[in-house]
């Protein structure tokens, strides 16, 4: 089976949890299904939502059978324990006669090289592809779909098709994130549950209150997006040269399921069969009377702003299958003595494992290991830069995404910070989300010459294609969802000197990271970190909305919008770009463990600086050095600190507890007594 208008396929793709949904689904009017295996993918919170591997083969048979085309997820971010026993999954979905696979972790492609396999790949939303160098970067890695980034409007999806040539993927109907693709880490905060390994508890389904400027604001769910619906708009789709047209509800009864997909498959039959005279509204309503959310076509036609919020309480923030809540408020975990003992031993018994496995003894690992550890920092603006190199850090890291009143790092401010910078490297980072401006802006920049810049700091596979042929050493940025060696692999033959470890690494998962990393690796020891990255403004809720109060910040300035629950204020920033980063409202400190840290493998130590005025700066910089150059000391100067915002805290680092894909033969810090996370009812 397969539609075509003009030339171009046109292909309806329909999503099942399990084998009983599938058999329904695939004899729908659709032309592919995809679904998850009994791992490695996104949907990991619901037992029983996921194939066996006879299931599998079963449903690659049916559909064959059918015409029809059958899709695998193997598109989380993948552990060392993953990516162990990936190569055998792979190499079973290869012989079961998979049409293709949907990847996040560029582990997969390096996996599926290694075993010389064959398997078509396509890029999962998780990696997040919203620009042409992303596409030609993943092309040359064997890639030959994408599915969008979920705030890719039309028009830069045909772009995209025009320039590569790529097959487009993109979401017509569905569960929708307010944050953009596998740049929410929230939920391994406050749980240590992934949500880039298919274990997210939503936080953004929660019912939080807003703060600013003195005043507080009923705001019902500001961060949850309203499902998607595009059936009015298949014809648009279509023009954009989209190939599949990607419905979500991998979690949905079959019923519902084989119901909207038949309605999604006869609009398109009919406007196949006549353009001229479609009807777009037929059987709309239908689908709005059977809704399990508020509709909205998203970032389709443009940034919807606050029309992409579900206000209605339906279908917020519960599992479909349960009627439970994913999660309730929760507070980030407080640093205790315990929790520091903890990762102390586990980084210890890591330092002891390399070395007794001969790693130690390597030429690269001896000069990594003999070398001082780096001390870096990301800055904001000139003042924190100056305050930075007075202290002597090792390398600073001017931001990409400056927050505002902040204004972007130019010419003049290099030149000015180059004479300045001592023996310190000065880097320039990329935006996070990069469109054709920002590629074109940087080139421009670059291609002029910046003599005082010592290298740039990545956040996309496609800033490290374009920008390599400047010669500048390229370190990758937290973005780029580093968890394990074969990925880092990947990053280094593409050119990059240096990775940042994933800020959502729990203990087992970072420990085992450090016992196969092969080169420097960067961590995030000290600062508040964005854990959700958003088109979505945030801000807007506070010109709409009536004041139900007033009441200041408690930790951040009033003009910073706060979100609230009852568990405390997590701060929340816009940068010039208009995007919204949301932090954590404890800071993340290391410092009791930076000696351990050094000894495991971590040889440079990240302080995130953007949101602390340059005198707290300036301390926390020289408290860290002193800790670096004096290992011995570090818990006496960590007791001495106080906390800028609500408080100390370990971050993923808190979590203690291997899941069911860490390795049994872990260290036994591991087993230290941890409460077990409870689902709530609601």
């Amino acid at each position: 089976m397969a539609r075509y208008f003009q030339g171009r396929e046109v292909e309806l793709l329909a999503p099942a949890g399990t084998f009983d949904i599938f058999e329904t689904v695939i004899r729908s009017n659709c032309d592919a299904v995809y679904f998850g295996g009994p791992g490695l993918n996104m949907r990991m919170m619901r037992k029983g939502y996921n194939f066996t591997r006879e299931d599998i083969i079963e449903a690659v048979n049916v559909a064959h059978g059918l015409g029809k085309k059958a899709y695998v997820t193997v598109n989380n971010m993948l552990s060392e324990t993953d990516v162990a026993e990936a190569g055998e999954y792979l190499a079973f979905l290869d012989r079961s006669g998979v049409d293709a696979i949907i990847v996040q972790d560029l582990a997969v492609p390096s996996l599926l090289r290694e075993q010389g396999l064959a398997l078509p790949v396509h890029a999962s939303v998780m990696l997040n592809v919203h620009n042409v160098e992303m596409v030609r970067a993943l092309q040359e890695f064997g890639v030959t779909r994408v599915v969008t980034s979920r705030e890719m409007d039309l028009k830069t999806a045909r772009v995209i098709e025009e320039q590569t040539g790529i097959e487009i993927e993109y979401f017509v109907h569905g569960d929708m994130c307010s944050v953009h693709g596998a740049n929410c880490y929230i939920s391994s905060q406050l749980f240590g549950m992934s949500s880039n390994r298919g274990k997210c508890l939503k936080p953004c389904r929660w019912d939080y209150r807003m703060k600013k400027d003195g005043y507080v604001y009923s705001t019902p769910y500001p961060l949850a997006a309203k499902d998607m619906n595009m059936y009015e708009y298949l014809p648009e789709l279509i023009d954009a040269h989209v190939t599949s047209f990607k419905i979500e509800g991998r979690m949905r009864d079959k019923e519902f399921m084989a119901s909207l997909v038949d309605s999604y498959g006869d609009a398109i039959d009919r406007y196949l069969e006549d353009p001229l005279a479609f009807n777009r509204t037929r059987n709309s309503e239908e689908l709005h009377k059977n809704r399990k959310r508020d509709f909205s076509t998203a970032y389709a036609f443009g940034k919807p702003g606050l029309s992409n919020i579900n206000f209605r309480y339906e279908g917020t923030g519960k599992f479909y299958s349960t009627g439970k809540v994913f999660s309730t408020p929760t507070a980030e975990r407080e640093t205790s003595e315990a929790a520091v003992n903890a990762v102390r031993s586990m980084l210890r018994e890591t330092a002891e494992a390399k070395a007794s496995a001969g790693e130690a003894q390597t030429s690269s690992l001896t000069a990594r290991k003999t070398a001082s550890p780096k001390l870096t920092v990301r800055v904001n603006n000139m003042a924190q830069a100056r305050a930075a190199l007075q202290t002597g850090v090792d390398e600073l890291f001017l931001s990409g995404d400056v927050l505002l009143p902040d204004r972007a790092f130019g010419r003049r401010d290099i030149d000015e910070l180059a004479e300045i910078k001592g023996g310190a490297r000065l880097v320039l980072a990329t935006p996070r989300m990069m469109d054709e401006i920002h590629f074109e802006q940087y080139d421009a920049f670059l291609s002029a010459g910046v003599p005082g810049l010592d290298g740039l700091l990545v956040t996309n596979i496609g800033a490290v294609r374009r920008f390599k042929k400047f010669g500048l050493p390229l370190i990758g940025d937290l973005s780029l969802n580093l968890y394990n060696h074969m990925a880092e692999n990947m990053y280094r033959e593409l050119g990059v000197e240096r990775l940042t470890a994933s800020i959502e690494a729990n203990l087992p998962d970072l420990s085992a990271l450090l016992r196969e990393t092969k080169g420097e690796l960067e961590l995030t020891v000290h600062g508040t970190p964005v854990v959700m990255y958003m088109e979505h403004d945030l801000y807007e809720n506070t010109e709409v909305y009536e004041s139900i109060g007033e009441e200041n910040n408690q930790y951040v300035p009033s003009d910073v919008l706060v979100l609230m629950t009852d568990k405390g204020e997590s701060p929340v920033y816009k940068d010039v770009y208009g995007r919204c980063h949301l932090t954590t409202s404890k800071e993340i400190c290391l410092l009791p463990v930076v000696g351990e840290l050094a000894g495991a493998g971590i040889t440079h130590f990240r302080v995130e600086g953007s949101t602390y005025t340059p005198e707290r700066l300036a301390q926390l910089l020289s408290v860290y050095r002193s800790a670096l150059n004096e290992p011995e000391r570090a818990g006496e100067l960590a007791a001495a600190l106080e906390p800028s915002f609500a408080g100390f805290t370990l971050g993923a680092l808190s979590f203690r507890r291997a899941d069911k894909s860490t390795p049994a033969n872990l260290p036994s810090a591991v087993e230290a007594a941890e409460p077990e996370l409870q689902e709530t009812k609601g």
